[in-house]
């Protein structure tokens, strides 16, 4: 049976400095749910205080409907991942994985079936007899998993664990973790600034910052409605481009927006605009074409300024004529050359106006 976590008006303050804003937030049972954001937002706090590591200045904690504020850590059925592996150097992969059950009284036998079925999910059973210095760092970083798992938790807390491997293990073992949500069917939630890692991981991402919950949702809502410019901006990759613009007119039904050294039409509503209003127009790289297809409208003629091919995508970094810089992201190879002048064309429904605060238009 999977474990559902609430948060209600959850404060933290570190004397008089508050850095958690009264959240509200749902995680449902079962669910992988992500906390993103940028360095100083509070996620690995507000993790730490699902965990009882750090304690609750204020607001309810709920665990299944219980209520945890003043629950010490070892009593909330949690397992927590850091991104140090903080593993016993002079004991063996086993000896890691058994430590902590030893210490609680369990049984041998029980202890060994659990380890060794840790193992069998993790596929580091022929890791066993061997002491740390003798693994690589994804090998470590599923023995510490392995530690979390034995536990047999009610929920699953994984703080930046990927964060000291290199690229390559990095996209393995979120694959992993993946994998192992879908096996154990446990409440996880997952602390990282990656966006690309809360994208491809989560049922629902948090979006945090500055002690705030800034949207809520599953990944390609807030990819294609995002709530804000900071959202919009945060999510996807390469991030979305943000253009100063004005509004020439607009009303129920369209929108004429200067921008880039032109002007554009858009027919959708922009009720909350009026003439002569600053905005900022947002379009991401990959909603950008260079051929007129699929009724995309002319958007701007774009200076290439540099060319990267990546063999399956070509990214364009350009300048428009009133002097922005333009990133267009292209299927396949393209023989581009710096310097050209390319005809841009854009999807009027993947375009986002948002106002001098940040809110969506």
């Amino acid at each position: 049976m999977s474990t559902s976590v609430k948060l209600s008006k959850v404060y933290k303050r570190f004397g008089n400095v508050e850095v958690i804003h009264g959240i509200d937030l749902t995680v449902d049972p079962g669910e992988f749910t992500v906390f993103v954001g940028p360095s100083g937002c509070g996620k690995s706090t507000l993790l730490r205080m699902i965990a009882g590591l750090e304690p609750i200045s204020g607001g309810e904690l709920l665990i299944d409907d219980e209520l945890m504020n003043e629950v010490p850590p070892a009593k909330r059925g949690i397992a927590m991942v850091f991104q140090s592996y903080a593993l016993y150097p002079h004991m063996t992969v086993y000896k890691n994985l058994a430590f902590g059950l030893e210490t609680a009284g369990m049984r041998k036998s029980e202890i060994e079936d659990r380890v060794r079925r840790a193992a069998e999910i993790l596929q580091i059973g022929q890791l066993l007899d061997r002491k740390p210095k003798q693994l690589s760092g994804g090998q470590r970083q599923r023995v510490a998993i392995g530690r979390a798992i034995v536990r047999e938790p009610r929920i699953f807390l994984f703080d930046e664990p990927l964060s000291n491997l290199d690229a390559e293990l990095r996209v393995q073992m979120r694959v992993e973790i993946a994998k192992l949500h879908r096996d154990l069917g446990n409440t996880m939630i997952y602390v990282t600034h990656d966006q690309v890692e809360a994208m491809t991981m989560a049922d629902k991402i948090v979006v945090l910052r500055m002690g705030h919950v800034e949207q809520v949702g599953a990944p390609l809502e807030l990819y294609n409605r995002p709530a804000n410019r900071f959202v919009a901006g945060f999510i996807g990759s390469p991030k979305m481009n943000f253009l100063n613009a004005g509004i020439e007119g607009a009303d129920a039904r369209s929108a004429a927006i200067r921008v880039g050294g032109g002007k554009i039409a858009l027919p959708r509503p922009a009720r909350s605009a009026s003439a002569g209003q600053k905005i900022e127009f947002g379009v991401r790289p990959e909603h950008i074409t260079i051929e007129q297809r699929d009724g995309r409208i002319p958007f701007a003629a774009a200076k290439v300024d540099l060319v990267e091919n990546l063999g399956g995508q070509t990214l364009l970094y350009t300048t428009l004529a009133d002097g922005q810089s333009l990133t267009i992201s292209l299927d396949g190879q393209r023989a581009i050359e710096v310097g050209a002048t390319v005809e841009t064309f854009i999807d009027p429904a993947t375009c986002h106006l948002f106002d001098a605060e940040g809110r969506i238009i």
